[in-house]
């Protein structure tokens, strides 16, 4: 089995956001006797890719750091520097000082606006929440949960966040929402120690809300 072969079919971040499976498996063929190579363990690319899904995982780059197979090797926000897809999110964790929280933390969730997200806050918003290291603290902590969440529990989830208040999913197979109108665009992503939805709206928490 070729590893080129165990590439992400993409149907973003679905991107990190319907989703499909954006990587699969495949079988070696019964006919064909397998070498040492093919009776190897399954590659970091193919258990990365599997399970992961939505549009936007196309703008995720295919190979490096900020790959999925590269992501899952890094701490999460070690791991979304890499991705351009999420670049505006990670200067927004290096500001707050977050880095070293979300790296050190083990099987948490973080819900990823991607940077169009950040696109859809009026500049004098955004601007006004980036100056305010507390309130921008609070935003971000908002969008982790100190649990792993698979697929299947976003069906119906009800999930305290690191911040303290907290925030609902719902949907089914592969169309998810956050708080009733965030989407996920590309879900599944792995990191060493987290699982990232990346999503298409920044997500505010109550009282939260910038003055436009």
């Amino acid at each position: 089995m070729r590893t080129k072969n165990i590439l992400i079919a993409t149907s973003i971040t679905a991107a990190v956001l319907g989703l499909s499976a954006c990587g699969s498996s495949e079988q070696p063929s019964s006919a064909a006797p397998m070498t040492s190579s093919m009776a190897a363990a399954p590659s970091t690319t193919e258990s990365a890719a599997a399970g992961q899904f939505g549009d936007a995982c196309s703008a995720v780059p295919t190979t490096g750091p900020g790959s999925f197979q590269g992501m899952a090797t890094d701490p999460v926000a070690t791991a979304a520097s890499h991705n351009p897809v999420l670049s505006t999110l990670v200067t927004a964790v290096k500001k707050a000082q977050l880095v070293d929280t979300l790296n050190g933390a083990k099987d948490i969730t973080v819900f990823a606006p991607a940077n169009s997200a950040f696109d859809k806050i009026p500049p004098a918003s955004l601007n006004k929440v980036l100056a305010d290291d507390a309130m921008l603290k609070k935003v971000l902590t908002y969008h982790v949960v100190g649990q792993k969440i698979t697929p299947a529990d976003l069906a119906s989830g009800d999930f305290k966040t690191l911040e303290g208040a907290t925030l609902k999913t719902t949907g089914s197979g592969q169309d998810f929402t956050v708080n009733g109108e965030s989407h996920v665009i590309c879900g599944n992503v792995q990191t060493a120690n987290a699982t990232v939805y990346i999503v298409d709206s920044v997500l505010m928490p109550p009282a939260a809300t910038p003055a436009g």
